[in-house]
């Protein structure tokens, strides 16, 4: 289940980017579902563990990658800490609830992410567990609000 501190609450990896270039392992890069997500969030094709195929860019190492696509790395590879999950543009929503379907994720979040269809997502500010995106949405600014309020 994806579990999402809003604004407050938990310590958080602050440059998760950076921590990324110097912990990554080769092996995370061999993984097929790591290959899968740089393919779409990054346009890039893995050709092996230290080349990366870039449209843009041509041939980049991994340290090259988009932070969103290092994070999402991190989130399934390493689970030194909770991520922030604002790193992550909206088109790595629906690697994060991927992520989220294969463990149990907590994470951090600045603003609202565009997550489509049906999931589960609790909010741990509030502990309410949301199922769709307008619950999702109602729930955040709930969690904000308790926030403003000085409740949490």
């Amino acid at each position: 289940m994806l579990k999402i501190w809003y604004y407050a609450g938990v310590e958080y990896m602050k440059d998760a980017p950076s921590y990324f270039d110097n912990v990554y392992e080769d092996e995370w890069l061999e993984d097929p579902f790591v290959k899968e997500m740089i393919e779409d969030v990054d346009s890039s094709k893995v050709i092996n563990a230290h080349i990366i195929e870039s449209p843009v860019l041509g041939a980049i190492t991994p340290k090259e990658l988009s932070g969103g696509v290092k994070v999402l790395i991190l989130m399934l590879k390493d689970d030194s800490f909770v991520y922030n999950m604002s790193n992550c543009g909206n088109n790595c929503a629906k690697w994060i609830l991927k992520i989220a379907r294969k463990k149990d994720l907590v994470v951090y979040l600045r603003h609202i992410m565009h997550f489509e269809g049906e999931f589960e997502i609790q909010i741990m500010n509030t502990g309410k567990i949301v199922h769709n995106r307008k619950d999702y949405v109602e729930g955040l600014f709930e969690a904000e609000a308790l926030l403003d309020e000085g409740k949490l």
